[in-house]
Formats: structure tokens, sequence, C-alpha cells
């Protein structure tokens, strides 16, 4: 019964180093590998957000040269300009609900390479040291692996529904 509610509400899917804030309910949907997706929602104020960055750290010698857009590639910036986002609306960080998602180790990688942080790994560490900082819990993640996932986040009720892609 359920997907056929979400079925139901426009879509819209949120590509790599996009960032999508919406304030009707909708489904955001997007597919993850080593990037990290990151919902958000404020019952009270009937606003759902995802974000999809790819890299963990914005680069700071090049933050003049870098807009907004380009800016939430990264994972330290998109969750923080989000929060920016939900500031102006007057979200108070204790009623925003966050889950957090992929992350994975979607390449293979050679024996020499594996002591190395992947970056799928680096997103992660990224993302929970940013929401941590920020003063947000995790009410729900599913982080790591070796593949894939697909995820559907449905914005007026906060369930997030994923599926696992083949490696």
């Amino acid at each position: 019964m359920r997907r056929e509610s979400c079925e139901l509400l426009p879509e819209i899917y949120v590509l790599p180093g996009e960032s999508h804030l919406v304030s009707r309910p909708m489904v955001l949907r997007t597919v993850l590998g080593s990037c990290v997706g990151v919902t958000f929602r404020v019952p009270r104020l009937g606003v759902g957000a995802l974000c999809h960055p790819m890299l963990p750290r914005y680069p700071a010698e090049r933050s003049a040269k870098l807009n907004r857009a380009a800016g939430c590639r990264y994972v330290d910036f998109a969750i923080r300009d989000m929060l920016s986002q939900l500031d102006a609306l007057g979200a108070l960080r204790t009623e925003v609900q966050v889950k957090l998602f992929g992350g994975g180790d979607v390449l293979p990688v050679g024996d020499q390479e594996s002591r190395r942080p992947t970056v799928g790994r680096l997103n992660c560490e990224a993302a929970l040291r940013v929401l941590e900082e920020e003063g947000l819990a995790i009410a729900a993640s599913k982080l790591g692996g070796i593949s894939g996932v697909h995820i559907q986040f449905e914005t007026r009720t906060g369930e997030v529904l994923l599926r696992r892609l083949d490696s």
C-alpha cells in the first residue's frame, strides 16, 4: 500500500553533486556508489531534502573560485549549505531528521591501494564528522559495502526505501 502512495507523488531524480530541498510531498531518488546521500526532513515545516555529494572535503584553496552549485559536490559543503537553507526556514537542529546512505567501495582496489582510504570511506567519515559538528542526530544509516544502492526518499513520511545494486 505504501509503495502505491510513493508512486503517486511527483519525483525528482537527484544527480551526483546536486542537492534538492522541497516544500511539498515528493519522492527524491538517486543512485549512490562511493557518494553519500543525506536526507533531511523537518515535519513541522513540511520540508524534505536530499544531498548527493561526491567528494569528502571542499577544497579551501579554491573557495573563492567555486560557486554554490560546484560546492554541493563536496560532503562538508553540501551538508552545511542545506543546514543553512533549513536555518533560514526556521528549522531547529533538534527537529531535523537525518538519514545517511552510500559511501560504498564499488570499484575494485588492488592490494597496495587497500591501505589507502577509499573515496567511499572518506565520504562516510566526512558526513559523520560534519553532522556531529553541526549537532545533528542520525535517525538511520546504511554506509559502506561493496555495491551501490538506489534510494527513494518520501519527504512526507520520511521513509527511505533502499535497494542494493548488483556488484
